[in-house]
């Protein structure tokens, strides 16, 4: 079991206690929405010793802009890849698995095999050497770098599709299930990126169906 000392930001000490040099941050982004991928990232500092000019840490506590900059950043000064799952995997699966699956391929698309994998969650996918971390993206920097690349993947696939289906507004709502996002859904419907498990949208294929 690694341990770490408590503190306020994320750092490097996973990453140390682990005893070896390629070790692979790991996240998703995308576990809640009604439609697109779920999107996994694995990050892995080369060099831990680096100092870090912008901010790194849970993406879900970071602005927009703040969020781009790191992107920038982790992706120009790390080993990292991304990797997803689709709607129909989802579907198949469950976005559990579907997400362990994401992963696993993330890790498996790094230009370096990687030693050891810091997981965000309480789960490890069953390919992987390493340890799970309950609210890693709090405690390890590359976790954190991790769960920055996958929401930056995934917020920009969501935008070009938006360019397909503007009349979602997945550019503002990233397939979550607000308010004006579900009004869309029942306006114009249902297409092939929504998760048809997903609570309101089988509910509403349901629906539909029973005026058949």
């Amino acid at each position: 079991m690694l341990k770490r000392m408590k503190k306020d930001v994320p750092d490097f000490c996973l990453e140390n206690a682990s005893g070896v040099e390629l070790v692979a941050g790991v996240d998703e982004a995308g576990r809640g929405p009604l439609c697109g991928p779920v999107v996994a990232a694995a990050v892995v500092f080369p060099n831990r010793n680096v100092e870090i000019p912008v901010v790194i840490r849970d993406s879900k506590q970071m602005t927009p802009h703040q969020r781009a900059v790191a992107y920038e950043w982790i992706t120009k000064n790390t080993i990292w890849a991304v990797a997803e799952s689709s709607p129909t995997e989802i579907d198949e699966m469950n976005i559990l698995w579907a997400s362990m699956l994401a992963m696993t391929r993330a890790v498996k698309k790094l230009k370096y095999v990687a030693q050891f994998c810091l997981v965000d969650g309480n789960r490890l996918p069953h390919d992987l050497h390493g340890a799970p971390v309950v609210k890693g993206d709090a405690k390890s920097i590359s976790i954190a770098a991790a769960s920055i690349v996958a929401k930056e993947t995934r917020d920009r696939i969501m935008a070009d599709l938006a360019k397909q289906f503007p009349q979602y507004g997945w550019d503002k709502n990233a397939g979550y299930p607000t308010k004006t996002h579900l009004q869309a859904i029942d306006k114009y419907g249902i297409n092939c990126h929504y998760r048809k498990s997903f609570g309101p949208i089988k509910e509403r294929i349901k629906n539909e169906n029973s005026y058949d």
